[in-house]
């Protein structure tokens, strides 16, 4: 994700007053007076807040994505992919916590940034559901609904982020990893 200095510090405060705010209570002049930029300077990046956040999601998850393509890329089995999958989930969701916090807040509902929402959620878990019908075809994992499946997995996240906000944050990554394992791969192997 390359930005110029300008357009990175519209999106990392946009992200920030995003997820403490939500996004309907955030509005440009907020974003811009705690950027220090003109609305000038913050339409010549973006033509509004909804572009903001439409980049601020598609960025997010295409980075999710990218480190998930090349974590499996170095795998040989599929328990391995999914391994490295769950991890990679478990670290984006303490990284980009703000992030996704904004995605599953705004997935709920039928207008465009909802489905906008629900179509990026839907690409990554494709991602993933590609593994789980590999898998399935090489014998390496029960046949199952490779969508559920794949939906489940990604629902990790979010019911990890719960689990941190119940544990004030008193967590380990590694044990509820570990956790987080042995429920997957009883399902599916």
């Amino acid at each position: 994700m390359l930005m110029n200095k300008t357009k990175r510090k519209i999106f990392e405060t946009s992200l920030k007053l995003f997820s403490e705010k939500g996004y309907d209570a955030t509005s440009i002049e907020e974003i811009t007076a705690t950027v220090g930029v003109a609305k000038g300077t913050l339409y010549y990046h973006f033509s509004s807040k909804e572009e903001i956040f439409n980049f601020l999601v598609d960025e997010g998850i295409k980075l999710l994505k990218n480190s998930i393509q090349i974590k499996i890329s170095k795998c040989e089995t599929t328990r391995d992919k999914i391994r490295a999958i769950v991890l990679i989930q478990m670290k984006a969701a303490d990284k980009y916590e703000s992030l996704l916090s904004i995605v599953f807040s705004q997935m709920w509902g039928t207008g465009t940034r909802q489905q906008f929402c629900k179509e990026k959620i839907e690409e990554y878990i494709s991602v993933v559901e590609d593994v789980i019908k590999d898998g399935m075809e090489k014998g390496d994992i029960k046949k199952c609904n490779s969508n559920i499946a794949a939906t489940t997995i990604f629902s990790l996240t979010s019911s990890y982020m719960m689990y941190k906000k119940q544990n004030k944050n008193n967590t380990n990554i590694l044990k509820i990893y570990k956790e987080y394992e042995k429920i997957i791969f009883n399902s599916l192997t």
